[in-house]
């Protein structure tokens, strides 16, 4: 069983790899039926890209700051309350366009680590509920 998973998820990541590079697309397209069956299926369609160039990088704001590793720790452990409040104000935003590229990249996601790592501590330390 734990094979067929690392199967199904290594062929997964590979498709996303594939599918992912800048300037390609996977579609995926379900077959629409002829006139004359009487089933009505609507075809669709998905596609997935890669994200483009930012052409922020490594130009300052309106205060001439730029994001660099700390800041996108910072920006990644904060990263589920803007992403609530986002969803409430749409000009708070979770990722700072103004960034120095690889280093506020990785510091994002080292944040966004920090945060599961820590709800982990606390999920296994606290006792079981007795019924």
């Amino acid at each position: 069983m734990k094979k067929l998973i690392v199967i199904v998820v290594l062929i997964f990541a590979f498709t996303m790899l594939i599918g992912c590079t800048p300037g390609s697309g996977i579609q995926i397209t379900t077959p629409v039926p002829n006139a004359n069956e009487k089933m009505d299926i609507p075809g669709f369609k998905v596609q997935l890209n890669a994200p483009g160039i930012n052409p922020l990088v490594n130009t300052g704001d309106a205060h001439g700051l730029v994001g660099g590793i700390l800041s996108g720790v910072w920006h990644g452990f904060i990263s589920p309350g803007t992403l609530i409040f986002s969803l409430i104000n749409p000009n708070v935003q979770m990722y700072e366009v103004h960034n120095d590229g690889s280093s506020y990249n990785i510091g994002f996601l080292l944040g966004i680590a920090i945060i599961f790592i820590v709800i982990n501590l606390f999920v296994r330390r606290r006792p079981p509920l007795k019924l």
